[in-house]
Order: C-alpha cells, then structure tokens, then sequence
C-alpha cells in the first residue's frame, strides 16, 4: 500500500495579504544627488572632470613633482644643446629618462619643470579671475534683473561698453605702464595681479548677463510672490528666495569661463604682457618657440598640447556639468 501523497493532517499555511508585507521606503533624492546621478552617466564629463582634478593637483604640488621628477625650472644645461644649431642634443626635443619633456633650445632648461610650474601661474589667474567675474557678475546681473528700472538700464549699458572694449590692447598698455613693485608685490606677482583684476572686470559682463536673464525669470515665480505678501524686504527676497535658484547656472558658467581665461592668460603672456622671466608661463614658451619651432618642433607642441588638453578637459567637464544641472534633463 503506497503513502498518500500530501499529509491531510499537515496544516495548511495561512494566506499572506498585501498589508501584511513591509513597504519599501520610498527614498528622496536631492537636486544635487540627481544632478550627481546624471554627471556620473556621462563619462565623457567625468574624464574631463578628472584630468581637471589632476591638474589641479600637479599645480599645487608642484615643488614636490619637479623635485622628484625635474630639475630647477631655472637651471640651464648647456651641456645638452648643440652650439652650433642651439638646438637640443637627441631626438624628440631632447626626450630622456632624466629630461621626460625634453629641453628648451639655446639654454636648456628642464621643459617638464616649467610645464608643471607654469599649470601654477595659468590656474591661479584662471580661477582668481574668475572668481572677480563670478562675484561682480552674479551681483550686478542679479541687480539689474530684480530691480528692473534706471538700475537696470545703467548696468546693462556698463555691460555693453566693456563687451566692446578691446581688452588685450588695454591690458598690454596697462602692464607697460604699472610699476614693477606694488603694494609689497613685485615682478611676476605685479603682472598676475594686474591679469587676474582686468581678466576678471572685463568677464563679468557675460555672467552678468546670463544672472539678469535668469532672475527676471525667478523673480515673478509663486514662491517670490508668496515671499513677498508676507512682507520680506528686497535684500531677503534677493538672497534668500532668488540667489540658491541661480547657484546652477552660475557654477556651470564659472567652469566654462575658467578655459576662456586660461586662453586669454597664454595669449597675453605670448604677446609680452605676461609674467616676467624667468618665470614659467604656457603662453610665453609658445612665443619663445615661434623663431626655431623649424629646428626644434617639440617645443611647441608640448606647450601648446598643455593648453589644448587643459582647455579641453574644462570644456568637456562643463558642459556635462551644465546638462546634469538642468532641471529638464532626462
């Protein structure tokens, strides 16, 4: 005789309801963590993001860097050009395990040390420059659109005239004349100063304008009207209701006029209006290799390879920055 199949003694399990199983929290998410989210999607953004943070990095550390894998920026090595062509001894510029970028023609300075040296001089005029920007700009631009009126007439025009003005021609009349000491800053620290304020007051008007746009659409919303009816004055609604909603636009256009600046600091120093000699600069190598970049190729592209890769790194971080800011983004 077989066994049954089921046990009929077994009971029977009871049924489980819906109400019975524990929900799952439902999480919120941030306007940062959704813009982190979307900025973590896009590789292209983040790669650029990362060379960004190297550069960065190499700027700071730069004594130590250079200690470690350089020599002096200023140490000449005349042993290592040619006298006849005054170009560097060996292939590619001078390439070697000692010299890794090679050496400048005629003197022979270590061209690695001054690439890392100069990443220093061209972030910090760079970023200072468009901290003026961003802090003029923001302020103005959010004046004029709020206030509207006189106020916003007077900056607008403002905004207009120093868009037109030649500001390479003004900066190169303006270097030739400022002392070479000022306020206990001499040399090169003179020339960063005078690039970093006329870089930043002639880039404001371009954030300026974007802030002014931006607040003229924030300032008729509910929640400035509602702000408003309870009875917060000008300056509370200005800071507090309208200045976080323009934290967004603003941090991407910071990081896209830091490329711009970083071009403007090599022109100028490539035209003579940049740091002194001997101090380090991008631009100034570029101008240097100009009457032998025949003899000696490497000692133009190796600067102006920096310059691109620099630009471009900031560029592409941007503008993913700006596409995982932007509220209808997918």
């Amino acid at each position: 005789m077989t066994a049954p199949l089921h046990d009929t003694n077994a009971e029977t399990p009871a049924p489980v309801s819906v109400a019975d199983v524990p929900a799952k929290a439902i999480e919120g998410r941030s306007p940062g963590r959704i813009a982190w989210m979307r900025l973590k999607r896009d590789k292209v953004a983040l790669t650029g993001g990362v060379v960004v943070i190297f550069l960065i990095l190499v700027a700071i550390f730069a004594p130590l860097i250079v200690n470690l894998l350089g020599h002096d920026p200023n140490e000449f090595h005349e042993d290592l050009i040619d006298p006849d062509l005054g170009t560097p001894l060996g292939s590619w510029g001078g390439m070697s395990p000692d010299h890794l970028l090679g050496v400048e023609p005629t003197n022979g300075r270590d061209v690695f040390s001054r690439i890392v040296y100069g990443a220093r001089i061209s972030l910090i005029v760079a970023f200072l420059a468009a901290f003026v920007s961003v802090v003029l700009g923001s302020f103005l631009g959010a004046l004029a659109g709020f206030l509207g009126g006189w106020v916003d007439g007077v900056i607008s025009r403002l905004m207009d005239l120093l868009l037109a003005f030649p500001q390479l021609l003004f900066t190169i009349a303006l270097v030739s004349v400022v002392p070479n000491s000022v306020w206990g800053f001499e040399g090169s620290g003179v020339r960063m100063g005078v690039l970093i304020l006329v870089i930043g007051f002639f880039g404001w008007p371009y954030i300026g304008r974007i802030v002014r746009g931006q607040t003229i659409s924030l300032r008729e919303r509910e929640y400035v009207e509602a702000a408003r009816s309870l009875g917060a004055g000008r300056g509370y609604i200005l800071v507090k209701e309208l200045m976080p909603n323009l934290v967004a636009p603003i941090l991407v256009y910071t990081t896209l006029i830091i490329p711009t600046n970083i071009l403007t600091e090599a022109a100028l120093s490539f035209l003579g209006a940049g740091v002194k000699p001997p101090t380090s600069s991008w631009g100034k190598m570029l101008s240097d290799a100009v009457p032998i970049y025949q003899d000696d190729p490497m000692y133009m592209v190796v600067p102006g390879m920096t310059i691109f890769i620099t630009v471009l790194a900031f560029n592409l971080f941007g503008d993913g920055l700006r596409d995982a800011l932007d509220p209808k983004g997918s």
